[in-house]
């Protein structure tokens, strides 16, 4: 754990003793001050990560020497030590910007894991910092990049901390949420960032096509093979290879990529040759491969094998701090590469988007947002530039929730279909690429609202 740099502000010489004693006992650097003003001395003369304030001091009290110090350095964390009836003055402080608070008498348990939940977020925000520099020498832009929320801090943080090993890495996420981003930022960070990162959709090739896509094959080795054909495995040496859907596997193919993984070579179809590639496995699902296992469909020991390193994507909805910037990043990208003056949302549509829950993701997320940029009439993007319009669930308000929720899905779900059939020129295997479904999904969905046209 990160040792911290502590200053103890309280007025209690007995109290202020028996926190130093216990935080230099941690390995924690400790300075003291007796009131707000010999506090704001010591602050202005030295650098701390971490600042314990007594709320209720004579003098100054603790908001005014809160106030002064986030204006000395708003970086400085500060928690405020408050008497247990004035809990009212903590939440007030929290406003001004302390991270937290703590009653009296301190217990010193509560002191530690709040001390030790500091230096964690200091020391991922310092990680983050140092990794943003690092993707900027590699000209790895914000553009790709795009985030607030902790839970994806963490997850950048963590892709920045597995990237140098040969560790294969199981990416699992919901449909949209960024698995192949987050594999080409990992790729990019890694030594192999000067190889190629060969990228496979197993639920988008036939299973019959799989292994010899993955392997390669030799000319005669089945019907229609007329020449030798180098797999990805071959193509990726040296670098990544990115399995997304992986859960989509035959049990044939599971069998070569476990002894690949095992024994680091394969063969192509039709050979007995051995061939041996320096190639890291990242692979991704929006499945469970643990029922899947359970369920006899998934291997176990390659699910172990795939699983070294396990990175979890959060859904957007369970992320609305880093909707706001999304949105922004979006709407300025797309308004660039269609060169149009788009200037901001009305806030009607704002407040629709924030409010909305994003079953398909980000790539959902982008989609209406692209769509929103192209067909808006002038420099603000209105509700009827969204595929959920305020009018549509005002004139549907006494309709019952459930009949409501399902039939707004529809309509979104129907032109969000449209949209990426138009985007693939109508070519089924691509729209469900875009959408995020698979092909016999997407059939599906066709016929159904083609039916009901």
């Amino acid at each position: 754990m990160q040792k911290l740099s502590i200053l103890i502000v309280e007025d209690g010489q007995s109290q202020r003793e028996m926190l130093r004693d216990f935080l230099l006992a941690e390995g924690h650097n400790v300075a003291e001050a007796e009131n707000g003003e010999k506090a704001i001395e010591t602050v202005l003369n030295n650098h701390f990560d971490l600042i314990l304030l007594d709320y209720k001091m004579p003098g100054m009290d603790g908001l005014e020497v809160l106030k002064e110090i986030k204006h000395i350095n708003p970086e400085i964390d500060v928690v405020i030590i408050t008497a247990y009836g004035t809990i009212e003055t903590a939440v007030e402080a929290i406003k001004v910007g302390a991270v937290d608070y703590i009653t009296k008498p301190v217990e010193l348990d509560e002191l530690l894991i709040l001390v030790n939940r500091v230096a964690e977020r200091r020391q991922l925000i310092r990680e983050n910092e140092l990794l943003r520099e690092e993707l900027g020498k590699k000209g790895i832009t914000a553009d790709k990049i795009v985030y607030k929320s902790p839970r994806m801090a963490e997850v950048i943080n963590m892709a920045g901390r597995v990237a140098a090993s040969k560790a294969s890495v199981l990416i699992q996420g919901e449909s949209g949420t960024g698995k192949e981003l987050l594999a080409r930022l990992i790729h990019q960070l890694s030594p192999r960032a000067n190889k190629p990162i060969i990228v496979v959709n197993c639920v988008a090739l036939h299973e019959n096509l799989l292994e010899s896509e993955l392997f390669g094959h030799e000319k005669g080795s089945f019907t229609g093979a007329t020449s030798r054909r180098i797999g990805r495995f071959e193509e990726a040496d040296g670098g990544t290879l990115f399995l997304d859907e992986i859960g989509e596997l035959t049990p044939s193919v599971q069998v070569k990529l476990l002894r690949f993984l095992q024994e680091r070579e394969f063969q192509r179809l039709g050979s007995n040759t051995n061939i041996q590639v320096d190639v890291r496995v990242i692979s991704a699902t929006n499945r469970d491969l643990e029922v899947q296992v359970k369920e006899g469909t998934f291997r176990e020991d390659l699910f172990y094998r795939l699983k070294v390193v396990t990175m979890s994507l959060p859904p957007l909805r369970e992320r609305k701090e880093d909707l706001r910037i999304l949105i922004n990043h979006f709407i300025d990208k797309f308004a660039k590469e269609n060169g149009k003056n788009i200037k901001d949302l009305t806030s009607e549509a704002r407040d629709l988007l924030l409010k909305y829950d994003y079953p398909g993701n980000v790539r959902e997320l982008v989609n209406i947002l692209e769509r929103a940029v192209v067909i808006a009439r002038d420099e603000y993007i209105t509700t009827d530039d969204l595929p959920f319009q305020a009018a549509t669930l005002a004139r549907n308000s006494d309709k019952k929730p459930a009949s409501l929720l399902r039939e707004s899905v529809e309509v979104l779900e129907k032109k969000l279909i449209a949209g990426a059939m138009e985007q693939a020129e109508d070519n089924q295997t691509k729209a469900a690429e875009i959408l995020g479904l698979s092909e016999r999904m997407l059939r599906y969905k066709l016929k159904k609202y083609s039916s009901k046209n």
